[in-house]
């Protein structure tokens, strides 16, 4: 049965699994909304965790005929696609006796664990957005390589082929409110492109579970800073505490999601960069201070989890300290799981807007 982080914490029988699913759905808003579909078995002599579906490209439409005339033939356009499924975690080492120093809340236990945590959060995020299989074959791809060239992939230079081929949305450029409610026609024309999904996800009926049309833009803290200051300038930013504690940012009915830094802190998930803008092969001045946000509904029939049947969605394996044996180990394991993008619609990226001065 298709499950969400939530419902997996309500099923787990462990406290300390308990406490770590808790961890992951706190700190991370974008994991919280992610519905796994647990269908995926290894099958029999050796079988491969892959999750095979049915990826929509085009929808078909639809129209009037005259009399004594037939329809013009107008056909859905889909592809078959799969992902592997691979463990994502991580282990640490411990001193038994440096395991029974100071408070529980502080040991090198809790401390090991919760570095983990932010490690598995943080890497699951980058590979939600820039994943490719080319590069770690045991990850999956992200989005920002399954949108590349789909219709929901938003290029300034293709909608406007005459202008500079990016969105000045920088502090010092949009100081009105006339620019800032200009800069917001261009983001509801990008939004307005995105499909929500009608399935929600999870246990339907069940808590935790997803209702339908939950939907996300999600960028780095610049980016994410500049869309709010916009939405202030237009009276569509809301912003309240959630039922556990995390403040809630919206535009409008799309929740502002900002995804933070890599796991090592050094840079933001979604990079900040210079770029040729124009698309011309590189004949005038690459453009510093580009950025994309990305637009996401999540649900079983847009974009989602997979995970194994059978198997809880996150693991944690404590340091055996009652066998003997100075150092010992801890692990913490989520999946295998990989991400799906079911309709290409349902997910967009806007590209090329210029945050900062570099």
């Amino acid at each position: 049965m298709p499950q969400t982080l939530a419902q997996a914490q309500l099923n787990t029988q462990d406290d300390v699994n308990y406490a770590v699913i808790d961890n992951l759905r706190r700190y991370s808003w974008l994991l919280d909304q992610v519905v796994f579909d647990d269908t995926v078995t290894p099958g029999t002599g050796g079988g491969s965790l892959v999750y095979a579906y049915t990826r929509l490209l085009a929808p078909r439409g639809a129209a009037f005929r005259a009399w004594n005339s037939d329809y013009t033939a107008d056909e859905a356009t889909r592809e078959r696609g799969s992902v592997e499924l691979h463990p994502l975690g991580g282990s640490f080492e411990v001193d038994r006796v440096l395991a029974e120093l100071g408070q529980a809340s502080t040991n090198e236990v809790t401390f090991q664990m919760q570095q983990l945590l932010t490690s598995v959060r943080a890497k699951f995020q980058q590979e939600l957005v820039l994943g490719d299989t080319a590069v770690d074959a045991n990850g999956f791809d992200g989005l920002d390589k399954l949108l590349t060239g789909q219709a929901t992939e938003y290029k300034p230079i293709t909608e406007d082929p005459d202008g500079e081929g990016f969105l000045d949305w920088t502090a010092g450029t949009i100081n009105s409110q006339a620019l800032a409610m200009a800069a917001l026609d261009v983001l509801d024309d990008f939004l307005s492109r995105i499909v929500p999904s009608t399935t929600g996800g999870g246990d339907l009926g069940a808590p935790g579970a997803l209702p339908p049309g939950q939907k996300a833009i999600l960028g780095n803290t610049t980016s994410i800073t500049r869309v709010r200051a916009l939405a202030r300038w237009a009276g569509m930013y809301t912003a309240a505490k959630d039922e556990l504690g995390r403040q809630v940012e919206m535009y409008g009915p799309w929740t502002l999601v900002n995804i933070g830094d890599n796991m090592t802190g050094a840079a933001p998930i979604i990079p900040i960069e210079s770029r040729d803008a124009d698309e011309d092969g590189g004949t005038t001045p690459a453009v510093g201070g580009l950025t994309d946000l990305y637009a996401v509904s999540f649900g079983l029939d847009s974009f989602h989890g997979a995970s194994v049947a059978g198997r809880s969605l996150v693991n944690t394996y404590m340091p055996p300290f009652d066998l003997p044996g100075v150092v010992k180990k801890g692990e913490i394991e989520m999946g295998p799981v990989a991400a799906v993008l079911r309709n290409v619609k349902s997910c967009g990226v806007l590209r090329n807007i210029k945050v900062s001065g570099a």
